[in-house]
């Protein structure tokens, strides 16, 4: 149903006419073609009550069912940023911010939905915007009052390794593909006595026919143990559990039995819903890394913000979230990863806060850096080959970044 004439006035709303707690926020950028207004009106049409009435039937669904534009701010520039297929670089061309407030009656307190609803059909396909990017998302308290978040959240890690005031270190064991579970676990039992905290499968080790799932956390259980009673301080192995959505569970057990003491599981690659399924099960902290991210992220004009995946893998019940960080090989914008840092930490209603991990090529040399641009200690710092491929092996490596946090704390 075309969005014209007298149409339009029904998709925009004053924020003080609607009740808070009915409605997301989501703020969009896009660039359209003619008239803004218009093309925000079709934006929100398209995303909620695409055709609001029966034809014949005098009704309206819009004032309940419809989006609704609640800020819009437009420039004129000299044509589309981007170049896309059948969309001609004209004139006339308007780069927009706009500020929907959408009801999440329309769809429940159900991740698949949600998901269908900000980032579906409508929203990339309304007419006239052919460039669009969801920047941000805010949840009223009565929508995140169904979602458990976290279960441990940053207090409880930092209870659970007894790890406070400072980073928490964490090393992904180095090679990530091709060890046995006999080569892999002395590594990680050397960074565990160098003083890492969490020594972690790769995103990429699944439970394979050379290194077993269950061969390798009994393996590594056993040396994480054995290092707990040679330093005095607890110690994690993190095992990668992503798989298909029906292993999940089982693999939880399997890995948490012979002594993994939290789980990995590739958001994007699994599902969010998959995740909150599995977070009802959990009996140990859940860690997100950030596979397919970059792919929907990644041009700033289009797609989404990563902040938003931040904020929904909180949702979904995530205690840490691995992300791109300040590397320069991770090609993310230091403002975007200080949103995502915030999209861990700020206030979500009930839900405890998730341990930020920005990521990527990092060692000893950058501690001090990541420390600086992330502004506290409430972070995990989580070099690869920073630990296990120092000269002098993984335990000199991660020796290595604990002096540096020495160094770092006894000047702050």
């Amino acid at each position: 149903m075309s969005v014209a004439g007298d149409d339009v006035a029904g998709f925009f709303a004053r924020r003080d006419t609607l009740d808070p707690d009915a409605y997301l926020e989501l703020e969009f950028t896009f660039e359209c073609a003619g008239d803004p207004r218009v093309a925000a009106a079709h934006l929100c049409s398209e995303q909620s009550t695409a055709q609001w009435k029966r034809s014949g039937v005098a009704e309206d669904f819009r004032p309940v069912y419809g989006a609704k534009v609640l800020e819009l701010e437009s420039t004129l520039i000299g044509g589309f940023s981007l170049e896309l297929p059948g969309v001609g670089n004209t004139a006339g061309v308007h780069r927009c911010r706009a500020v929907v407030a959408h009801p999440h009656g329309n769809f429940g307190p159900r991740i698949p939905n949600l998901l269908s609803a900000i980032l579906g059909e409508g929203v990339f396909f309304a007419p006239d915007i052919p460039i669009v990017r969801l920047e941000e998302v805010r949840f009223p308290d009565p929508f995140l009052a169904h979602f458990q978040g976290p279960q441990f959240g940053i207090a409880g890690l930092r209870e659970r390794l007894q790890a406070f005031h400072r980073p928490i270190f964490l090393g992904v064991v180095k090679p990530n593909i091709g060890l046995t579970p006999a080569q892999f676990a002395p590594l990680a039992y050397e960074g565990w006595m160098g003083g890492l905290d969490i020594a972690k499968d790769d995103e990429m080790l699944a439970d394979t026919a050379w290194s077993p799932s269950e061969e390798r956390t009994r393996l590594l259980g056993e040396l994480r143990r054995r290092a707990e009673r040679e330093t005095g301080v607890p110690k994690c192995y993190l095992a990668n559990i992503t798989d298909e959505v029906d292993r999940l569970v089982p693999l939880h057990d399997l890995v948490t039995r012979h002594g993994a003491n939290a789980v990995m599981v590739n958001a994007m690659p699994t599902g969010l819903s998959a995740v909150r399924m599995l977070r009802k099960h959990a009996t140990v902290p859940l860690v997100a890394h950030f596979p397919m991210l970059a792919g929907l992220t990644r041009v700033p004009q289009y797609g989404v913000h990563p902040r938003v995946f931040t904020r929904l893998q909180r949702l979904a019940g995530y205690d840490v979230v691995i992300m791109p960080g300040f590397g320069p090989r991770m090609c993310t914008p230091e403002a975007d990863v200080r949103a995502c840092l915030a999209a861990c930490t700020d206030r979500m209603g009930h839900l405890r806060p998730a341990l930020p991990v920005p990521g990527g090529s990092d060692s000893a040399a950058t501690l001090a850096g990541v420390h600086r641009k992330v502004g506290s200690v409430d972070f995990g710092f989580v070099p690869g080959r920073g630990v296990f491929a120092h000269p002098e092996g993984p335990r000199a490596g991660a020796k290595a970044i604990r002096d540096e946090w020495d160094r770092i704390s006894s000047s702050l």
